[in-house]
C-alpha cells in the first residue's frame, strides 16, 4: 500500500489571515483531488498533519472522502523546515499513511524516501496535490508510484 504525501492546499495571505486558513480556491481544489482520489480507490488507514490549520483543513477534506478507518491526527515533524530524514525512517507503506504537510518539506522527504538526498526534489508539488510513494518489500526503497494535481502543465 502506498504512502501518500500531500502539500495543503493555497491559503489566504498571512496579513489577511495570520492562521493562514484555505482559501476558497483552496478549498475548492482540495475537494477536487479528494474526489478523484476516492474515484480511483485509494483507501488510507490514517491521515496525520502538521498542526497548522491549513494542513488540518487539507487532511478533514480527504478524511470526509476517503473516510480513513483511524481517522485523522496531527504529529510533529511536518512543518516547513522540520527534517524530513527524522520522521522517513519510521515510514512503512505497510502503514498504508497519510502525511499532509508543507514545502519544502514534502519535496525534501519524497527526494530523500526516492532518492536519499534532500537538497533537491524529485518531484513538485503543488497546493493540494497528491504523491503516492510505494516500497519495495524486499529491499524496502521507495518509488513514486503515480501523482494527482489540480493543474496539468503548471
Amino acid at each position: 500500500m502506498p504512502l501518500f504525501l500531500v502539500q495543503h492546499g493555497k491559503s489566504l495571505p498571512e496579513e489577511q489571515d495570520p492562521q493562514r486558513r484555505l482559501s476558497d480556491e483552496g478549498r475548492a481544489e482540495v475537494h477536487q483531488i479528494a474526489a478523484e482520489a476516492r474515484r480511483h480507490g485509494v483507501k488510507v488507514d490514517r491521515i496525520v498533519h502538521s498542526g497548522k490549520r491549513r494542513a488540518e483543513q487539507t487532511a478533514e477534506i480527504f478524511a470526509a472522502a476517503l473516510d480513513p478507518a483511524n481517522g485523522i491526527a496531527q504529529r510533529d515533524g511536518l512543518k516547513p523546515l522540520d527534517d524530513p530524514i527524522a520522521i522517513a525512517d519510521g515510514l512503512d507503506a505497510r502503514d498504508n499513511l497519510m502525511l499532509v504537510g508543507h514545502l519544502p518539506f514534502m519535496e525534501c522527504l519524497a527526494a530523500y524516501l526516492v532518492a536519499g538526498f534532500t537538497d533537491r526534489p524529485v518531484v513538485r508539488f503543488q497546493n493540494g496535490g497528491m504523491i503516492a510513494l510505494d516500497q519495495d518489500p524486499e529491499n524496502r526503497t521507495w518509488h513514486i508510484q503515480w501523482v494527482l494535481v489540480p493543474r496539468l502543465g503548471v
